[in-house]
């Protein structure tokens, strides 16, 4: 059978590009396909400055928003990954796999290593280094296919040199994966910044939809969408990306094409109507079951532990091989 990997970090509140470009496909597709497998990827919040407190929060509140928008445990694992100590195991015999140089070609590491020093802050190791635990994420469980944006396909990359160049030189112990994208709505954009993905961690959040907001702050955030020049309503990314990421949004929640909305339309304010309206039908029964999980903690407690539980059994096997291939002793 397939197996999938995926996660999300901790690092902000979920929002409605992370639902539309990932966790809804998780729930209603990947899970039922394959052996999925949903990680809380909490050790990857490390790499910046942060908040230990607000760091254990977001992970509860993420774990349970994953299992409030579909996820079954009965049907795939959802567990967090510091809970599973095969990961930090794994990345370091693959740092030594690793160069120097590939780490530090990898954009993300680029952009965010330039804005902590433009910003006054020190760039920490793990930033430079996290693209090895993704792949150590991924490769502990032998992963087939890796569910990705655009913005994390350069990491698959690395982790399928990484298993190529491991296997290689050490003998065949990893599967090679690849990466997978959605094909709708993989790239939901800010709705004040239309050219920028809709990110959790941005500090300006007028235009970020979050799966938790109440419906009246997700209709006045939509029918604040930074509007184009002209008065025509159609889907062009370059000249009208703000018209064009309402219509993906709104081709999402409800299944249609963006092209053909944009004929439906004669103004902006319709357009922004409608999309609102859809967004919020379309998150209600989410935060609907995130607020009943949310009042059973232990429920939520006993499924990460089960789920970290079965995680450690398919990982332990895949890294103690790889401790014995690449030389290490193995334990008496």
């Amino acid at each position: 059978m397939t197996r999938i990997f995926s996660g999300v970090k901790p690092t902000g509140h979920l929002t409605l590009g992370n639902y539309l470009g990932a966790v809804r496909r998780w729930a209603q597709a990947d899970q039922h396909r394959a052996d999925a497998l949903f990680c809380v990827v909490d050790l990857h919040a490390l790499t910046v400055e942060h908040d230990p407190a607000r760091v254990r929060r977001l992970s509860r509140q993420a774990a349970t928003l994953l299992l409030a928008a579909g996820l079954d445990p009965a049907l795939c694992t959802v567990f967090v990954q510091s809970h599973v100590d095969e990961h930090a195991r794994l990345s370091y015999v693959l740092e030594c796999t690793a160069t120097d140089g590939e780490l530090r070609r990898m954009i993300q590491y680029k952009e965010k290593s330039m804005r902590a020093r433009a910003a006054g802050e020190s760039v920490r190791l793990s930033l430079l280094t996290y693209p090895v635990l993704m792949a150590a994420d991924i490769l502990a469980y032998g992963t087939d296919e890796v569910p990705v944006g655009d913005d994390q396909t350069q990491h698959v990359e690395l982790t399928r040199d990484l298993a190529v160049r491991f296997n290689q030189r050490y003998g065949h112990t990893f599967t090679v994966p690849r990466a997978t994208r959605p094909e709708v709505a993989a790239r939901i954009m800010d709705l004040q910044d239309p050219t920028s993905k809709m990110g959790k961690s941005h500090a300006a959040t007028a235009g970020i939809v979050y799966l938790l907001d109440e419906p009246e702050v997700v209709r006045k955030k939509i029918m604040r969408a930074v509007a184009d020049s002209g008065v025509e309503v159609e889907y062009d990314r370059v000249e009208k990306p703000g018209v064009a990421n309402l219509l993906d949004v709104l081709a999402a929640c409800e299944g249609g094409d963006p092209v053909e909305l944009a004929g439906a339309y004669d103004s902006y304010g319709a357009l922004k109507k409608d999309t609102a309206e859809a967004v919020v039908e379309l998150l209600r029964p989410v935060r609907e079951r995130h607020a009943e999980l949310a009042a059973d903690p232990g429920h939520v407690d006993q499924v990460l532990r089960e789920g970290a539980e079965r995680a450690r059994g398919l990982a332990r096997p895949t890294v103690d091989a790889a401790y014995r291939a690449i030389g290490l002793l193995p334990p008496g």
